[in-house]
């Protein structure tokens, strides 16, 4: 497409190639000037001041200057020439689009994009994003109480723990074992001393029935002899302990 009709197109857009390229231009020039505006000055201090050693380097540095911009000047018009070709040609055929359709187009893009089917869809996904934050936070809850609950219990634990050990290492421990064992021999014995005494009864209620009175005052005696045996028993086991 030629110059005139590629420059309305772009002006269409408000785009101006040209201001492009002649900016990128300047910006070269700005970035060499101060570079050698450098080297001059790093020329005065290198030379310490002195007057011909200082032109010397300023000739120097200017030569460089001009053979360096001439060999920049081809490559910038070069490349000025290469964007305005390739760069920023618009294609044979491009047609701009008529003003109706491009309000028209502009409708059915703001159509789309206040669509109220997605604006469900997309205030839905807002709705589960915050319940499940607040489920995350009430999980992160739950998870510190178990985390003190289960230092208490384990704090629980060991205090028990300790005191068992204490109350094994303790001479104490033996004492009540030795008590509990004479306990269950004393319950022994007691039980033993009810059955005799219980069969020393049945065998005096035989006795006065079958028997003269004259036997029963001798198995009565019996009876009473073997409770005293008994008590005695007792008695010696609990001196024994």
């Amino acid at each position: 497409m030629e110059g005139g009709e590629s420059e309305a197109v772009f002006a269409a857009f408000n785009l101006n190639p040209q201001r492009f390229i002649n900016e990128v231009l300047n910006a070269v020039d700005d970035m060499l000037d101060g570079a050698f505006d450098f080297f001059l000055q790093q020329a005065t201090v290198i030379t310490g001041g002195g007057t011909e050693r200082t032109e010397e380097l300023a000739r120097g540095v200017s030569s460089l200057r001009h053979l360096t911009q001439a060999v920049l000047d081809k490559r910038m018009a070069i490349w000025e020439k290469y964007c305005l070709r390739h760069c920023f040609a618009v294609p044979e055929g491009f047609v701009l689009p008529k003003a109706k359709e491009s309000s028209g187009d502009s409708l059915s893009i703001q159509k789309g994009l206040s669509d109220p089917e997605l604006d469900a869809q997309l205030e839905s996904l807002r709705e589960n994003l915050a319940a499940a934050g607040k489920k995350s936070a009430e999980l992160h809850e739950e998870m510190t109480l178990l985390e003190k609950q289960s230092t208490l219990s384990c704090s629980y634990d060991a205090s028990v723990a300790d005191a068992l050990q204490l109350f094994e290492e303790n001479p104490v421990h033996d004492m009540f074992q030795e008590i509990g064992k004479t306990a269950l021999e004393l319950h022994h014995k007691m039980v033993q001393v009810k059955m005799k005494r219980w069969e020393d009864m049945e065998q005096a209620r035989v006795a006065k029935i079958h028997n003269s009175s004259r036997e029963q005052p001798m198995l009565h005696d019996t009876g009473i002899s073997a409770r005293l045996e008994d008590i005695e028993e007792v008695l010696s086991i609990l001196r024994s302990k």
